[in-house]
């Protein structure tokens, strides 16, 4: 699968599920302003892929008029105890930066799973996504969001909720769709 596949499914993702669901209610502004950054990165090992960490939060103190990151990483952390583990280097790296406070890092995974739950627990679906990614975030305008929202805390339990009651399997074949409508596209 190439950049372009990989990138247009993920778009497809957060158009239709993260957008589409209102999951979070933050992304639409930013998604139709055009200021999400969507990046794939050839990193096959960890190390490659906190090179391409470091430069997408260096190219966001660089560029503000991206708003976000979404680095994909369809090549490394496959398998989700990988990934959640290496989540701790991620926010090392943001230490080591001098970034804590003016970056976080939102985690993505085709196989994400909370503690406490089952892998095929339909509530998982708030973070699966068709490929592994980091969601690079400005503190800052997430605080501001924040901010003006009137329900902040009720955001997680009503995504609950939510994917509960579409349940598992339709989250799989939307999931499964924004995968396969890219692939048909011939990009």
């Amino acid at each position: 699968m190439n950049d372009g596949t990989v990138v247009q499914a993920t778009r497809k993702w957060v158009e239709d599920v993260v957008v589409g669901y209102n999951l979070c209610p933050f992304a639409k502004r930013e998604l139709v302003r055009d200021r999400v950054r969507f990046v794939v990165s050839e990193a096959d090992n960890e190390d490659g892929l906190l090179q391409a960490l470091q430069t997408e939060l260096l190219r966001l103190d660089d560029e503000p008029e991206i708003e976000t990151t979404i680095l994909i990483h369809p090549h490394v952390l496959q398998d989700f105890a990988d990934y959640n583990e290496f989540l701790g280097a991620a926010d090392g790296l943001l230490t080591y930066l001098d970034m804590e406070g003016i970056y976080q890092i939102a985690s993505f995974h085709p196989e994400y799973q909370f503690a406490g739950t089952e892998s095929d627990d339909a509530e998982n679906y708030t973070n699966r996504s068709p490929f592994p990614m980091l969601h690079l975030l400005r503190e800052a305008s997430l605080e501001a969001a924040i901010d003006n929202h009137p329900d902040v805390d009720g955001i997680p339990l009503r995504n609950i909720e939510l994917m509960n009651k579409l349940g598992a399997e339709k989250m799989r074949t939307i999931l499964t769709e924004s995968l396969t409508a890219s692939e048909n596209t011939g990009e």
